[in-house]
């Protein structure tokens, strides 16, 4: 008798909604903590401006209790030396709901839906071993500057569409 893979768990991913904003600020706030206000990345989120339309949610499918929130990835409209590119996060997803695989398709779906939108770049602070297996890298964020102290090595970039200019200079306001 063969073992069939599991299945992906049942999610809905949907663009965020202007009425998620409470609960995705509250999943963030779990997530993250007070903390996360002293991150470069809140630097940039301070200025960029939110594209809701392209940041994506993931919500438990409603069993007649409703829906719930499970996870979020948030993108914003930035310019790195005068291109615009889009700026990922914050990304989080509920403690109990992590590793079940469905981070890396709110990920993609937001890069897919940026493509769509004409956009080139997603940039993102975070780890490269994680962020590596939905396309970022690296090497391509060595010359995009912060608006504060990072490991630029945490700096990554995926590219969404063939454009061989590498990103260069500082992220400021799109």
């Amino acid at each position: 008798m063969s073992v069939q893979p599991a299945a992906p768990p049942a999610i809905i991913l949907q663009s965020e909604r202007p009425q998620d904003g409470p609960l995705v600020d509250a999943l963030i706030a779990r997530a993250f903590g007070p903390g996360r206000y002293a991150k470069v990345s809140e630097r940039v989120r301070e200025f960029a401006t939110f594209a809701t339309e392209m940041s994506v949610c993931a919500w438990s499918p409603d069993t007649g209790k409703g829906s719930r929130i499970l996870g979020c990835a948030r993108m914003w409209h930035v310019r790195v030396g005068g291109r615009r590119v889009m700026f990922l996060g914050p990304f989080a997803v509920e403690q109990g709901e992590r590793n079940a695989g469905f981070g890396a398709r709110m990920i993609d779906r937001a890069c897919e839906t940026a493509l769509a939108a004409g956009e080139s770049h997603v940039v993102l602070v975070g780890d490269e071993p994680y962020f590596s297996r939905v396309g970022f890298a690296a090497a391509p964020g060595r010359q995009v500057v912060l608006p504060g102290p990072v490991d630029q090595r945490r700096v990554l970039v995926r590219a969404l569409a063939n454009d061989p200019d590498p990103l260069v200079g500082l992220i400021e306001p799109a």
